[in-house]
């Protein structure tokens, strides 16, 4: 199953789509100041570096539960929705499967022996997994675009088709990872019977100290059998939400990012908190949400619960059904009806 290719960018000779969140060199966010947004922040981040601060605890390790590998059809109009940590989901609709921001490796960094660790392994085993039809990355951060969990794709099923943001293709080219789709906010592409649509987000993109937001991110909205899931990737909150609501309708299930939030003068620009998690499920519309993006790398300054304990309390104060955004267990598999919220319908294996 192969996604339809894209036009390579411009004259592959540096340029760039200019558009509303493109200047030709770099892409940019709308509703933050171009110029400024990315000195400002590393002074930012110079600062939460090098100051005294409190950092709740975390744990050096966890164990998982355990959780059956996914198997099984999936029938028309539900999803099978698997946790398998960070970002990564395996998401399987009636006859489509899909690999969200892999990420398997020890490490979310450019070297192996150092840089942000997990503190407890993936929820399900590379190869424990079926062949996904394509891999959606939402941005390249080491955390969402892993090489080695790319590579070791690869190596275990042959070439998988790779849905990237603007600029990645050549990028991940050359690292022998080939059959990459770009798209830009708002494209959209065909797999088999889905329609797949990369959607804005607040948020940046960098590897290195030199090549900050030369390309894009965004998330995804998976459009099949007339019912629709969304995948945030990573995002600040933002209007954009309510844009996708109004563009492409309310989704019948949204994988929200709930973690990496404090301190917020550093991260409210990027990451949502719990709150505005449940504000953008809002927002969209969306009939249910999974959370997503905590409780792997420590990558901020909350615990490893406590956007767990925010999602709760935000949940209550808003007056939103606790059923409605809910949380799976590391490596949890569960069936999610898409349509009309039938409590109780969710099987978990």
């Amino acid at each position: 199953m192969a996604a339809r290719p894209t036009p390579p960018l411009a004259d592959r000779h540096g340029a760039l789509p200019v558009s509303d969140h493109c200047d030709g060199a770099r892409f940019f966010n709308p509703e933050m100041p171009v110029r400024r947004a990315g000195r400002s922040r590393f002074l930012r981040l110079l600062r939460w570096l090098g100051r005294p601060r409190y950092r709740e605890p975390w744990p050096k390790y966890l164990s998982n539960n355990g959780h059956k590998p996914p198997s099984g059809e999936v029938g028309p109009g539900t999803a099978s929705i698997t946790f398998i940590g960070h970002a990564t989901f395996l998401i399987r609709l009636d006859g489509l499967t899909l690999l969200t921001d892999p990420i398997f490796s020890e490490r979310c960094s450019p070297v192996s022996w150092a840089g942000p660790r997990r503190v407890r392994p993936p929820g399900q085993a590379l190869e424990n997994l079926p062949r996904p039809d394509a891999v959606l990355l939402s941005h390249n951060h080491y955390d969402h675009c892993d090489l080695p969990s790319l590579k070791a794709i690869r190596a275990r099923f042959g070439s998988v088709p790779i849905l990237a943001p603007l600029g990645n293709r050549a990028f991940l080219g050359r690292r022998g990872l080939d059959a990459v789709t770009e798209l830009d906010w708002w494209q959209t592409t065909r797999l088999g019977d889905a329609d797949i649509h990369f959607t804005p987000a607040r948020h940046f993109a960098a590897r290195t100290l030199f090549d900050r937001n030369t390309t894009l991110w965004g998330g995804f909205v998976i459009r099949h059998g007339g019912r629709s899931v969304y995948f945030a990737g990573d995002s600040g909150y933002t209007g954009y939400f309510r844009a996708i609501r109004e563009r492409l309708g309310a989704p019948d299930l949204a994988l929200l990012p709930i973690g990496a939030y404090l301190p917020r003068w550093l991260m409210a620009r990027v990451h949502v908190d719990p709150r505005e998690a449940v504000q953008t499920l809002l927002d969209l519309g969306a009939r249910r949400a999974v959370g997503m993006h905590f409780g792997t790398f420590r990558l901020s300054d909350e615990g490893i619960d406590t956007p767990l304990a925010d999602l709760a309390r935000a949940k209550s104060e808003c007056g939103l059904d606790a059923e409605r955004f809910v949380t799976l267990d590391f490596g949890e598999t569960r069936i999610f009806p898409l349509g009309a919220v039938q409590p109780g319908s969710d099987v978990t294996s």
